[in-house]
């Protein structure tokens, strides 16, 4: 572990203004962020005697190699950057909300020409209005089905209200008059978009408006003899009360109010958050919220309010258009109550009102309730608090201690001079030679870090593939460390050994984890945020590779070449689940219960699980590849253009180049490319109709890809 003692910087240094600081570790990666009314007194209070510290704080410091801070001019705006700085870095030691963005919205889609409405989940998108949360899609679906008869506005997908508009029919829901059809101009889009702006007047709590409105008309229709469109807006009217009846009224006056709660312990708390508008509650909310800092409770609703409330900096409107800015504004107003109740006021109650009252535009109460029935209210939220803490506890007993004994288990079995709190683990996946594919997964702290899975593409010393898996192991490890080494060296970071001709690394002397001397030093920075670096220049405490001392030795001698010192390397055999070490003639044997043993076998599924995706993946298009997808210059939209001309790749081979070059954005030049790859000398050239081709495997690149549904898509490009 590093002593804070070697990047403190001197007390006279340091200002004594409000200011925003951040802690990096020996890679440069932002692990802390907070504020403070006075910088020097802070930042001090972290550089006293490591054992006096807590030790969650102890871990922190002992972790970081540099320290660097902002001024800035109130502690207002020292609020506003550190909730940005938090959004950007995500500091692993900052507190952890998990389950924030599984919760359903209904959301208006109102930058879009037509507005859609649908149930979204995820982060905010500019111009979107949002509703909720919703403890579950069903009561999304269900109140939208009653209040499309009285605002039909579309909730169709892009690709079926394209589809209505190419055959001018509308789907089902134009039929039974649950959509107004757009699509096929029974409305126009300036209409429809004042229609789904009444729709989100009406989620955001004005529903007398609108019943009173509803009731005028029926009356007309009742006074003038239409007693069948009267029944129809009696039916609507009923709808709107069904409504609004699914939320029963909480508080009188229709008071907006966001009323919050806590429960938990040193290492975890249960909120929850109840918003009311209109004196009923429209949605809930509910976090675990992970201590991996030592805070108050006060501290902790701080936190809180900024992840809550914080997003709503973020919004912009969806266009210049005043009626989109008006838009913006109402749903600041509506994501930001009147009054916000909280369990114990923050530390700066003011600065945080200050703060609240600029993303409203208008008056902000906090505080905590005394008497009557918000008081009350506030004693609902926290049972549901409770209830969600005890059901937390029951679902993850022991979650938090069994990842910490598990790296620990791991560290002892190893040999190790800390816990391996980056895991990153290796697979590789073929059929019969073909396709050859491997995986990268990374563990942080015991848990899938997904946002840097990775996926190679093994090409081998010809580009044919490797000639088994240890060359395939050897070729992906030295891949990803290339990349590590070249990133860290054109950052400065490491020298090469003059001594080595052939291109080496020494090892960064502040890797370990030691005393020495980072490569950032401490200070002022700007508060600008800066691009962190990119993902592999960040090294793993630990290689786990899927194999046994073959795989090993491959790995190892990856390493050995590129002069990787810093970095424990070991394998698991998926016969007897041994850990293999390098140059060990015997195996680690972990016991069957181990929670060591039991987190290797995760990484170690997770990788095989990602290798397979991937690979099916590649063998899928590879199967369905065609003649044309090797010719130079034609791309996709080309190919396209190629075949609406003549149908076929037969019909093509009959074309001359006069024929091919005048189909519109070709040129003589990629029409002759065309034709001598239509000749016969390209894979497959000779198939009758030559549709497709014999399946080859592309080993050109590898695929830097993000996890989703079946291991994930690619997502860029990995030349090492």
């Amino acid at each position: 572990m590093a002593d804070p003692a070697t990047y403190r910087p001197k007390p006279g240094e340091i200002p004594t203004s409000p200011g925003v600081y951040r802690f990096r570790d020996v890679h440069g990666r932002v692990i802390y962020v907070g504020k403070a009314k006075n910088l020097r007194a802070r930042l001090s209070s972290y550089f006293q005697d490591v054992a006096h510290l807590h030790h969650r704080t102890q871990t922190m410091v002992t972790t970081a190699a540099s320290v660097e801070w902002t001024v800035v001019g109130t502690e207002v705006e020292a609020l506003a950057l550190e909730y940005s700085w938090i959004k950007e870095y995500d500091p692993r030691f900052n507190i952890k909300y998990r389950d924030d963005k599984s919760y359903p919205y209904l959301a208006v889609t109102m930058a879009d020409e037509v507005p859609r409405a649908q149930v979204m989940r995820g982060a905010k998108r500019p111009g979107t209005r949002y509703f909720g949360p919703y403890g579950h899609a069903w009561a999304i679906r269900e109140t939208l089905d009653l209040l499309l008869r009285v605002f039909p506005v579309r909730t169709c997908s892009a690709g079926v209200y394209k589809r209505a508009q190419q055959t001018g029919r509308p789907c089902l829901l134009g039929y039974i008059d649950k959509c107004s059809a757009p699509c096929v101009g029974r409305i126009s889009v300036d209409d429809h978009k004042q229609l789904a702006r009444d729709f989100c007047d009406f989620m955001a709590g004005d529903t007398g408006r609108f019943e009173r409105r509803l009731t005028r008309r029926m009356q007309e229709a009742a006074a003038n003899l239409e007693y069948e469109q009267a029944a129809r807006l009696r039916d609507d009217i009923q709808a709107l009360r069904r409504a609004t009846e699914k939320n029963a009224v909480v508080l009188p006056d229709a008071t907006d109010v966001d009323v919050f709660a806590l429960a938990g312990d040193e290492l975890e708390a249960a909120v929850q958050v109840f918003h009311v508008r209109g004196g009923r509650i429209r949605g809930q909310r509910g976090w675990v919220v992970e201590k991996v800092e030592d805070v108050t409770d006060a501290e902790l609703v701080e936190h809180l309010l900024q992840q809550v409330y914080g997003a709503v900096a973020d919004a912009r409107p969806a266009s210049d258009d005043p009626a989109d800015r008006a838009a913006a504004r109402q749903q600041a107003r509506d994501a930001v109550p009147r009054e916000v109740l909280v369990p114990v006021l923050p530390p700066d109650p003011e600065q945080l009102s200050t703060w609240l009252r600029g993303l409203r535009g208008g008056k902000v109460d906090l505080r905590v309730p005394q008497r009557g029935d918000k008081r009350e209210l506030a004693a609902t939220v926290l049972a549901n608090a409770e209830h969600a803490l005890a059901l937390h506890r029951t679902r993850r007993a022991g979650d938090l201690t069994t990842r910490s004994q598990a790296l620990r288990e791991i560290q002892d079995a190893l040999e190790l001079d800390s816990a391996p709190l980056r895991i990153e683990c290796y697979d590789v996946s073929h059929t019969q030679g073909t396709y050859q594919s491997a995986s990268m997964v990374v563990f942080e702290d015991g848990l899938a870090r997904k946002s840097e899975y990775r996926t190679f593409s093994v090409r081998g010393p010809d580009g044919d593939g490797a000639r088994d898996d240890t060359a395939a192991m050897h070729e992906v490890i030295t891949r990803r460390f290339k990349r590590y080494v070249a990133d860290r060296l054109a950052a400065g970071d490491v020298e090469l050994d003059d001594a080595d001709e052939r291109g080496d690394v020494a090892q960064d002397p502040g890797a370990d984890g030691g005393a020495a001397a980072p490569g950032r030093p401490s200070g002022e920075v700007g508060p600008e945020v800066e691009p962190e670096k990119k993902r592999f220049a960040y090294p793993p405490n630990l290689v786990v590779v899927d194999g046994g001392p073959p795989q090993v030795a491959a790995a190892a001698r990856a390493l050995d070449e590129l002069g990787v010192t810093d970095v424990a390397l070991c394998g698991l055999a998926k016969r007897l689940e041994e850990v293999w070490v390098p140059g060990e003639e015997y195996p680690v044997i972990l016991q069957r219960s181990s929670e060591g043993l039991y987190l290797l076998q995760r990484v170690r599924d997770e990788a095989h699980r990602f290798a397979i995706a991937q690979h099916r993946r590649r063998r899928s298009k590879g199967m369905t590849a065609s003649v044309l997808d090797d010719v130079p210059g034609l791309g996709p939209a080309r190919r396209k253009a190629l075949l609406d001309r003549f149908g076929s790749v037969k019909k093509m081979r009959a074309a001359g180049v006069d024929e091919i070059a005048a189909v519109r954005g070709m040129g003589r030049r990629t029409a002759e490319a065309v034709v001598a790859a239509l000749g016969g000398d390209q894979p497959g050239g000779d198939q009758p109709g030559g549709e497709a081709a014999s399946a080859q495997p592309d080993r050109g690149s590898a695929t830097s890809s993000a996890p989703g549904a079946g291991g994930g898509a690619p997502a860029g490009m990995l030349d090492a």
